[in-house]
């Protein structure tokens, strides 16, 4: 229940604070959109364009995680992760607030998950993340960047919904990594205090999730009868 409560406080106070606290929008904003979205990134700061197409990857790397682990929930993980690609955080955070602890996958995996899962795919997210890290920090011109984030609603919205969405990885990681039976809690330390990168490398070289591990549960259940 506390756990439900501060996701939707997190959820609502985002939403009010992008409502009422964050600055204004301005007439540019929808052409800076289509550009940005057109690959029309002539002009556009590279610190700007760097971090809309992380926000584009995001959701990429949850869906890693999240499309697993809402296998056994009871409310299902896909329709957060497809809203995620539109609004970020605020479309995740209410399946944050109501899913439960999974530590285990049951059935066999579909090729959605096997995508997913695969190491060939977290190296590809990885790769295009660092590319973009190193561009922003090498080409980025983080003087504009400051006075549109003052000044511009999608910049400072699309920005504090990066660190969200950054600092929410601890929240299921957790169970992705019971759900493997990996006991090393410095990953997950890793994972909280190097948000995106420790995430990054986390999914390239955890395990394949082995259908057998479905039957952890169960097998616990097993010798507690026999003994």
């Amino acid at each position: 229940m506390i756990k439900t409560i501060s996701f939707l406080c997190l959820w609502l106070g985002f939403i009010l604070y992008a409502i009422f606290f964050s600055p204004p929008d301005n007439p540019e904003t929808l052409g800076l959109i289509i550009n940005l979205s057109s690959g029309k990134w002539e002009g556009i700061n590279p610190l700007i364009v760097s971090l809309f197409n992380i926000m584009g990857i995001l959701p990429f790397i949850y869906a890693s995680l999240l499309i697993i682990d809402g296998r056994n929930q009871k409310i299902k993980a896909f329709p957060f992760v497809i809203g995620s690609f539109f609004l970020g955080a605020f479309a995740l955070l209410p399946y944050f607030a109501f899913r439960q602890s999974n530590i285990t996958f049951s059935g066999e995996k579909n090729l959605l998950i096997k995508i997913l899962d695969s190491r060939l795919f977290s190296i590809i997210l990885t790769l295009s993340c660092l590319s973009l890290i190193f561009i922003a920090i090498t080409k980025g011109d983080w003087q504009d960047f400051i006075l549109q984030w003052k000044t511009s609603k999608f910049i400072h919205i699309m920005t504090l919904d990066f660190c969200v969405l950054c600092l929410l990885f601890p929240a299921i990681v957790g169970d992705d990594l019971t759900r493997r039976e990996i006991n090393n809690k410095n990953i997950f330390w890793l994972i909280t205090f190097i948000p995106l990168i420790g995430t990054l490398f986390y999914l390239c070289f955890r395990p394949s999730l082995s259908t057998n591990q479905n039957n952890f549960t169960s097998s616990v259940d097993n010798v507690s009868s026999i003994n």
